[in-house]
């Protein structure tokens, strides 16, 4: 078995026969690709809602883009997917400053980078590197936007931000989470959580990540809970 430790943590799964670590960082390490895996990172929300008059601080994309040259450097991996909404609309990678774009640059540089396309930006262009693609397939497992209705292959995506409502000491705490899907033939479908610093979320149960996962036999939210992997049942399929 692979172990990356995360200050001394241990978060590793099995996905459809694959060691993969899922990172209290809101990442999917995969250590036989040495590739990391996020999903919805939003960059240049700020600078969209101030340009639509409500003003936040515009350093979403800076803290986003160090958030993941953390993880990075924290696992040693060489190849970034990015599930798509990697930016916040299609206009975002012209409106990168130029800090923000000096850090993107120098991680695609570094790194075999592919941006996967979705429903926010789907005129990417790549222009500060990296490639691009509608959607792959790696080891037999498809990295898509949106998990698709209906699909049986194993499939890992983005697109809902779920998020899971847990108990911590008599007090009601929301955290992004990821859903997985697993049929009774042991394939498995993940949504992975919302990556980017602006991004709100969808409870994990609700009916629209509960079908685009169908058919299946179960769901489940999984996200680290102090040292170990939580994993908290959402449907099961009727006796």
């Amino acid at each position: 078995m692979v172990h990356v430790s995360f200050a001394q943590k241990h978060f590793e799964m099995q996905f459809c026969d694959e060691e993969m670590v899922l990172t209290p960082t809101r990442t999917l390490y995969w250590p036989r690709e040495k590739a990391i895996l996020v999903a919805d990172l939003h960059l240049e929300k700020g600078s969209f809602y101030a340009a639509h008059g409500q003003m936040v601080p515009p350093y979403d994309s800076r803290e986003t883009l160090a958030r993941l040259a953390d993880a990075v450097r924290e696992t040693g991996a060489r190849r970034v997917y990015s599930l798509g909404d990697s930016f916040h609309d299609n206009a975002g990678e012209s409106r990168l400053e130029p800090y923000a774009a000096g850090m993107l640059d120098a991680l695609t540089r570094s790194l075999d980078w592919v941006w996967i396309t979705g429903n926010h930006d789907e005129e990417l262009r790549g222009v500060l590197g990296g490639s691009i693609a509608e959607e792959l397939e790696i080891g037999g497992i498809l990295l898509r936007h949106e998990a698709v209705a209906g699909e049986t292959r194993p499939e890992l995506s983005g697109h809902f931000h779920p998020k899971m409502r847990v108990r911590v000491r008599e007090r009601s705490i929301s955290r992004p989470c990821a859903v997985v899907a697993r049929d009774e033939a042991g394939n498995s479908r993940m949504i992975l959580p919302a990556f980017g610093a602006y991004t709100g979320g969808m409870d994990a149960d609700d009916p629209a990540i509960l079908g685009a996962l169908q058919p299946t036999s179960r769901i489940d939210a999984v996200l680290p809970v102090k040292d170990r992997l939580a994993q908290f049942p959402l449907w099961r399929e009727a006796a």
